[in-house]
C-alpha cells in the first residue's frame, strides 16, 4: 500500500475508535470526505503519480474511500441508538416501583391473633396436616360412632390416615412431647368435605389454644377469652358464654359477642376433659387445663363485612388489594 494512504488509514482508524457521539462522527466525515477533506487531497495528488503507478494508486484511494464510508455508516447507527437511549432517560424522574405482593387477609388475621396470645404468654406451634385417627379423634375423646368419623365428614387417605379436621391434633402432639405447664396456640389449615357455598369450604383455617398447669380454672378461661375478643373487636365488645357440648372439654361453652341487635357465636371452648389428659399420659388428678378453637375466615368476614367465603380463594386482585 502507498505509504501516504497507509498513514491516513491508520490515522482514520485511531480517530474512529474515539468517536462517541453523532457530533464526533460528523466532524470525522467532514475531515476525510468533505470538500476540503483528506480524501480530496489524495485525489489531487493522483496527477503527480507516475503513469505506471497511477492505476494502482487510484485503486487504493477508492478502497480507502470505501473503508471510510462503511465505517461512517456503521458508527452512525451505533451513535444514533446510543444518543436516543441517553436522551430518553431522565435521571431526575422518580423510579417506577415494581408491583409487590401483600399478606393475604387470612394470614393477616392469623398473625394478629397469634400476636395477641403471644403477649399473654402463649407459644405458636404447628403440626402435620395429614394425621392419624388417634390424634384427630381417639385422643380427643371422640367415640367410634361419632358422625365426624364417617367418611362423609372426613377426608381419609388410602393408607388409612386422614386430612386433619381440626388443629386440636397439634395440642395432642404437644402434650405427648412435653410436660406441663403449657400455653400454646395452633393455627393452620383444616379439611372437611363440606359443599362449597357462601359460608362453607372444604378447606379453611382454624386457631386452637390450650393451657395446662397444676391449677387452671374456668375463670382463667373466661378472663383470657374476654381479653382476646376485646383486643380483636374493640374494648367495648360484649362477650357471653353459653353452655354447650364438645367431646374433648367438660364443661364446654360457646362464646358469643354482641353483634348489632343480637349475639353472634365466634368460638367454642371449655375445660379439658380428663379422658384427653389420660390419652396423652397426663394425670388428670394433678393437672387442669382449658382449650378453645375458632375459625379464622369467620373472624375476617366479621371484621370486614365479607359475605362470601369463596372470595378468599379465588385470587382476584380486585378483592385482595383492598387489604
Amino acid at each position: 500500500m502507498n505509504p501516504i494512504i497507509q498513514e491516513l488509514q491508520t490515522e482514520a482508524k485511531s480517530r474512529l475508535a474515539s468517536i462517541r457521539s453523532p457530533q464526533d462522527l460528523e466532524s470525522f466525515r467532514i475531515a476525510y470526505l468533505g470538500k476540503k477533506g483528506k480524501l480530496r487531497d489524495l485525489m489531487e495528488q493522483l496527477k503527480n503519480v507516475p503513469d505506471d503507478q497511477r492505476r494502482d494508486f487510484g485503486r487504493q484511494v477508492n478502497e480507502f474511500k470505501q473503508f471510510l464510508e462503511e465505517s461512517i455508516k456503521s458508527l452512525k447507527i451505533e451513535t444514533s441508538s446510543s444518543a436516543a437511549s441517553k436522551d430518553s432517560f431522565d435521571e431526575t424522574l422518580p423510579g417506577i416501583l415494581p408491583a409487590t405482593g401483600r399478606i393475604h387477609p387470612i394470614n393477616q388475621m392469623i398473625q394478629e391473633i397469634c400476636r395477641i396470645f403471644e403477649r399473654l404468654g402463649f407459644e405458636t406451634v404447628d403440626g402435620p396436616e395429614i394425621e392419624t385417627e388417634f390424634h384427630n379423634f381417639t385422643a380427643l375423646n371422640i367415640p367410634l360412632d361419632h358422625p365426624s368419623r364417617d367418611s362423609f365428614d372426613t377426608f381419609y387417605t388410602s393408607e388409612g390416615e386422614l386430612l386433619r379436621s381440626q388443629t386440636s391434633t397439634v395440642q395432642i402432639r404437644v402434650m405427648q412431647d412435653r410436660k406441663p405447664p403449657l400455653r400454646i396456640i395452633a393455627p393452620g389449615r383444616v379439611y372437611r368435605p363440606d359443599a362449597v357455598d357462601a359460608s362453607h369450604s372444604f378447606m379453611f383455617h382454624q386457631i386452637e389454644g390450650l393451657m395446662v398447669d397444676d391449677r387452671v380454672t374456668f375463670s382463667d378461661l373466661k378472663g383470657v377469652l374476654q381479653l382476646f375478643l376485646r383486643e380483636l373487636f374493640g374494648k367495648d365488645a360484649k362477650v357471653r358464654f353459653r353452655p354447650h357440648f364438645f367431646p374433648f372439654t367438660e364443661p364446654s361453652v360457646e362464646v358469643d359477642i354482641k353483634w348489632g341487635k343480637g349475639w353472634l357465636e365466634v368460638l367454642g371452648a371449655g375445660t379439658v376433659d380428663p379422658n384427653v389428659f389420660e390419652a396423652v399420659g397426663y394425670d388428670p388428678k394433678k393437672v387442669q387445663g382449658f382449650a378453645f378453637g375458632l375459625g379464622v375466615e369467620r373472624m375476617v368476614m366479621l371484621r370486614h363485612k365479607i359475605q362470601d367465603i369463596r372470595l378468599f380463594y379465588e385470587n382476584d386482585l380486585r378483592f385482595l388489594e383492598q387489604f
